[in-house]
């Protein structure tokens, strides 16, 4: 009864806490508009209320606002999923789709498609994400595994994985694009929101809700990996399903995001510190509180990319990485005065 009384108050507050961060981010902007407004607008699109309302109003909360709003927490919360698996699977704090070079495979993969036209059409940038996040993370392991030099060489392997598709990825778009697709590309690389519609989110909120489940079901399984992956499978873990189930997970839901949205850094590395402060290391809250706690701080910093500069909006990794670099070396203080 006290259990169940419980899961149903963290699920109530996850709900209000995203509701309200969702409700804000569609009545911040450019242009300001009430509350009330955004409340009657999305009762007139589900359920049909009949609010009178100012058409353009109306129009740019639900074409604009409320699914970028959408796709910000999609983001947030996948990347901080990964963000978690990753650091529990490698057993190292630094581990992030960033980092580890992830997001720079997946965005070299939506480059190769969306101008070298890899796949001849049948591979959509999405897809050629994925596959572009996989080869890096295989890479990656690669190195890692040849320089066989303990927990740091994956993240040294990473550092050179992501430069290296960084480069490819400046290479292609120097090489192959004209200067309109130079210029969209550049700005989408540094993470960009703007045009994002609700066709982004059917793909971003599926991956997302799926991710999640996946992860949960495999909380147990990466409480044990906090003794290493020999101490797992000794415990009755399969250590080897659970890499390959977990891993392609995150690669699935980096490359989605780096395709509608740009790499974006530091919310995969920082978000999961965070949470572990707030309700600790076990996974099985430890995961909904990190998707929770990227998905609130991604929609307010794509609130901040829109108002911090007056009739300008700046990219979205720009926000995240000048609140996530300061906020990471704060908690690397704490953790060295625990020590």
């Amino acid at each position: 009864m006290g259990a169940c009384f419980t899961l149903t108050r963290a699920v109530l507050l996850t709900v209000g806490c995203l509701g309200l961060a969702l409700w804000f981010g569609a009545a911040i902007g450019e242009t300001s508009i009430p509350l009330d407004v955004v409340a009657k607008t999305v009762a007139n699109r589900v359920f049909h209320a009949g609010y009178p309302l100012d058409a353009i109003d109306e129009g740019i909360i639900w074409n604009y606002r409320l699914s970028r709003a959408v796709v910000a927490a999609c983001c947030g919360a996948a990347l901080a999923l990964s963000g978690v698996v990753l650091q529990a699977l490698l057993r190292n704090p630094l581990a992030d789709p960033y980092i580890l070079g992830i997001s720079a495979g997946a965005s070299t993969g939506a480059v190769s498609v969306a101008i070298l036209g890899f796949g001849a059409g049948m591979l959509t940038m999405p897809l050629g994400a994925f596959l572009g996040a996989l080869v890096a993370f295989a890479l990656v392991s690669l190195l890692a595994f040849r320089a066989g030099r303990g927990n740091s060489a994956i993240i040294l392997a990473g550092v050179a994985g992501s430069q290296l598709f960084n480069a490819l990825t400046s290479f292609i778009v120097t090489k192959a694009a004209n200067a309109e697709q130079a210029r969209g590309i550049m700005f989408w690389l540094l993470g960009n929101l703007s045009g994002v519609r609700w066709s982004d989110v059917w793909l971003a909120l599926p991956v997302t809700i799926i991710g999640l489940v996946v992860c949960l079901c495999y909380a147990r399984a990466l409480d044990a990996f906090t003794f290493g992956a020999q101490s797992a499978g000794s415990l009755g873990v399969p250590v080897r399903r659970v890499y390959i189930v977990l891993t392609g997970v995150s690669a699935l839901m980096t490359g989605i995001m780096v395709s509608i949205v740009g790499s974006i850094g530091f919310i995969g590395l920082v978000i999961p510190h965070a949470a572990r402060m707030i309700v600790g290391i076990r996974h099985g809250r430890l995961l909904p509180a990190a998707a929770l706690t990227g998905a609130v701080f991604m929609i307010a910093a794509d609130i901040l990319s829109r108002t911090i500069v007056t009739g300008q909006v700046l990219p979205i990794g720009v926000i995240t990485a000048l609140f996530g670099a300061p906020a990471f070396a704060l908690i690397l203080s704490q953790r060295r005065r625990a020590i």
